[in-house]
């Protein structure tokens, strides 16, 4: 059987920790940034682990990840 491809999108999107998670990153920090709180913006900076529904689709998307 030939090797898996990684999805390569998924791979600059998405990070695998060393105990398994995956971590993505937030949205809504890309533009129109004037009427956010500074506080929103500051939490948006950090990563968040994916939710249970997406696990599985990441994951085929990532087979060596």
């Amino acid at each position: 059987m030939p090797k898996m491809k990684t999805h390569r999108g998924a791979a600059k999107r998405f990070k695998v920790t060393g105990t398994g998670k995956i971590m993505k990153n937030r949205s809504h920090k890309g533009h129109i940034l004037e009427k956010k709180s500074a506080k929103r913006k500051r939490q948006l900076r950090h990563s968040q682990v994916i939710s249970d529904n997406d696990k599985k689709r990441v994951n085929r998307m990532l087979p060596y990840g």
